[in-house]
């Protein structure tokens, strides 16, 4: 099977010299503005569009005379649906017809703006934008039609990829208007009016993803299909203790084997989350590579990480919890005064571990170099990172680098580092020819960047009438400096409590970590949930209304946690969101023994969500997690609602796997597990029946691939005290006893 990408045709850098900023969305789009001082450079000549007789109104959008409608993608999709959703906007403002739609992957450049895919931040960045530049080439089709009848442009609109005269009922083509639209000025301001959402025809409805023919036919499309003439196949050996060095290896053995082209040393740059030192095998083949990596013998050196554990780091928390000396990120009253003065207190101590990321496509980078000039051909979620990393890295100027971004297999934050993309372009500028570096599983899960495991420590008083008057949250997380979780201080319940203090402490660790899905969210809200819902139980009340109780019933202008967008913590939202679930759920009603109903709820990157999970656990303490049912808000619109409920159910199903599930035990300075033998995923069998509900309001759009994610482990343990009496503050629950006979 063989697949080249065909890269989306460059902007011409000179048709784009005007540059619009639209307020608030931190996107700088290229329009083909004429300009008076230099209108040859700003717009193409009247022959030449006529010739082509292609609509280029921006650099995201061309309509070809055959009514073909091109639309650019330019952030990376990795299953989160966005290389679908914008297009979308695009085309409703548009007023195409969707069937008429191919969508085009953009590769890495500025005249797109923003190509970040992460922290559910594409759609946000980028919907209003969008919606402007699709208005624009809207009005400039509607102008050019009223033009050619000779008309008034309010006698026309546009409707399924044509533009319509009202009073005479005639009707022209986008693609009969492509090479006179295209001489027209861009209009700008009122001139350009966008759709009433009471009009929207296309968001909101369900549309399926534009790959999924080539998903479900299985044809090439990921950065591990990518061929390019002549290329070879690579792989690369790394010490599984993390910072450790090559002393020596067999290379002239090595590459005396079947199909072996070359294997060298590359010298480690950047510490353990840059490249990392290691021997590289150039084969003929992927199959000629791994069989060659089996009879590589290397003598690494010595690391201090060898000593690190995640036992120690436990063990150095227990310690640190109860000393003085940490980083104080909120503190409000005297929290030891009202604890020592509560009619309860409540004391517990919290231990998440390290999880992988575990994407399916395992790690990949094609690269080419030659002549200076250095093309990657990678799944990248921040490709100018990517671009950066490797320039800074291997001393090749940014302007020299190409980087062609492919479709990736899953990547939950793993695909924000570029380790790998570096490790290939170290590769290929040692080969005469294109080579394709390709990680196996067990480089994939031993050498991740993992979502750092940590530890709170949480004392909680409560008042006579059960109303919580003392909140203490102690975190040690592992890594070098402070403060680890730069919201931690404004998550809630801290800014509700008149007496709080929040501090956290670091570890250091040499252990490569870095962003997983909903990061810092998806365990301070276990955490956090969690403790709330032992609060409750204490003062005897129900959860729900406990929860309810200690939001109070302000509006908003709490202070907000980093992800939230908005800037304060729209109370009334997180009321609503649940009040919403208790009744989609029937929150409270009677179960049988060894089953119970749980109870959470978070806001982050702009979206609130609340949560109930139904568990039933066997008296020798089997779990089932039988239902969630979730209730969103994220704000204003939602794009596709295919995509949408499909984000809801993979956050539910991810956060659910790593909680119940997942755990990497470093042991030695190195990671235990190596394939998913012992790094289990949740199977089909296991997952439970999801309910995703949305709520609209009058809020900016929020994102939507993480903030379903963080109630639901909090949700499932609430939910298995109810059941059974443990209380879980362990993960993953696979490592608690639940019995209960």
């Amino acid at each position: 099977m063989t697949h080249t990408p065909a890269p989306p045709e460059r902007p011409a850098r000179r048709r784009f010299l005007a540059v619009t900023t639209l307020a608030g969305s931190g996107l700088m789009l290229g329009l083909a503005l004429r300009s008076s001082g230099d209108a040859s450079a700003a717009a193409p000549s009247r022959d030449l569009l006529r010739s082509q007789e292609v609509f280029k109104p921006n650099v995201f959008i061309r309509i070809a005379p055959d009514g073909v409608v091109t639309l650019i993608a330019k952030q990376m999709e990795v299953g989160q649906g966005v290389k679908t959703s914008l297009p979308m906007v695009l085309a409703e403002e548009l007023e195409v017809d969707w069937k008429d739609v191919v969508v085009e992957q953009g590769d890495l450049d500025e005249a797109y703006g923003n190509q970040f895919s992460g922290a559910s931040s594409s759609t946000p960045r980028n919907y209003q934008a969008f919606r402007v530049l699709g208005a624009t080439a809207r009005t400039l089709l509607v102008h050019a039609a009223a033009n050619a009848w000779g008309v008034p442009v309010r006698e026309c609109h546009a409707a399924m990829s044509a533009v319509h005269h009202r009073a005479s009922g005639r009707s022209l083509r986008y693609g009969e208007l492509a090479a006179s639209a295209a001489t027209l000025p861009v209009p700008t301001g009122r001139a350009v009016k966008l759709k009433s959402p009471r009009d929207f025809k296309l968001l909101g409805t369900r549309i399926g993803g534009v790959d999924n023919s080539h998903i479900v036919r299985g044809a090439p499309l990921f950065g591990i299909d990518v061929r390019v003439p002549g290329m070879r196949y690579a792989v690369y050996e790394k010490c599984p203790v993390f910072g450790s060095t090559v002393r020596s290896a067999n290379l002239d053995e090595v590459k005396a084997l079947p199909g072996v082209h070359d294997a060298f040393v590359v010298a480690g740059i950047g510490g353990v989350l840059g490249l990392r030192p290691g021997v590289a095998i150039v084969a003929e083949s992927t199959w000629a590579a791994f069989s060659a990596r089996k009879k590589l013998k290397v003598q690494w050196a010595d690391s201090p990480v060898a000593r690190q554990g995640f036992a120690s780091f436990a063990e150095q928390a227990a310690r640190i919890a109860r000393q003085p000396g940490a980083t104080v990120s909120r503190q409000e009253g005297d929290v030891a005064k009202a604890l020592a003065s509560a009619s309860q207190r409540v004391e517990a101590f919290y231990t998440y571990p390290f999880i992988a990321h575990a994407a399916l496509e395992p790690l990949n980078c094609t690269a080419s170099f030659k002549d200076g000039t250095l093309q990657l051909w990678t799944a990248s979620q921040a490709p100018s990172w990517a671009r950066d990393h490797v320039s800074k890295s291997l001393g090749v100027p940014p302007a020299a680098i190409r980087m062609h971004i492919v479709r990736g297999g899953g990547a939950f934050g793993r695909r924000l580092s570029s380790d790998y993309v570096v490790e290939a372009a170290a590769i290929a500028m040692r080969s005469p020819v294109p080579v394709q570096l390709v990680w196996s599983r067990e480089d994939d899960l031993q050498h991740d960047h993992f979502r750092p495991g940590g530890f709170h420590l949480l004392r909680g008083g409560l008042g006579r009438a059960g109303e919580v008057v003392a909140w203490h949250d102690h975190f040690i997380g592992l890594g070098r400096g402070g403060p680890i979780d730069p919201q931690l201080g404004n998550e809630f319940p801290a800014p509700w409590v008149s007496d709080c203090r929040v501090e956290q402490s670091a570890i250091d660790c040499g252990i490569p970590m870095g962003a997983w899905r909903a990061p810092h969210a998806n365990v301070s809200a276990w955490v956090v949930q969690s403790f709330v819902d032992e609060l409750a139980h204490a003062a005897r009340q129900d959860p729900l209304a406990f929860k309810l109780s200690l939001l109070g019933d302000r509006q908003a202008m709490r202070p907000a946690g980093f992800f939230s967008r908005q800037g304060v913590y729209q109370v009334a939202r997180m009321r609503r969101v649940l009040q919403a679930v208790a009744e989609k759920s029937q929150w409270g009603r009677a179960l049988p023994q060894g089953q119970g109903q749980g109870i959470a709820f978070h806001a982050s990157y702009g979206g609130y969500v609340a949560q109930v999970a139904e568990v039933a656990v066997s008296p020798e303490g089997q779990l089932r997690v039988n239902r969630v049912v979730c209730v969103c808000d994220v704000g204003e619109q939602i794009v596709n609602l295919s995509g949408a409920e499909a984000q809801v159910q993979g956050s539910i199903l991810d956060g659910l796997s790593a909680a119940w599930l997942q755990v990497v035990d470093i042991e030695g300075g190195r990671a235990k597990q190596s394939n998913f033998h012992d790094y289990p995923l949740l199977r089909m069998a296991d997952a439970p029946a999801i309910e995703v509900h949305f709520l609209h309001s009058d809020n900016p759009i929020g994102g939507l691939g993480e903030p379903a994610l963080p109630p639901v482990a909090p949700a499932v343990c609430n939910a298995i005290f109810r059941a059974t009496g443990h209380r879980v503050r362990t993960l993953p629950i696979s490592r608690t006893r639940l019995g209960w006979a």
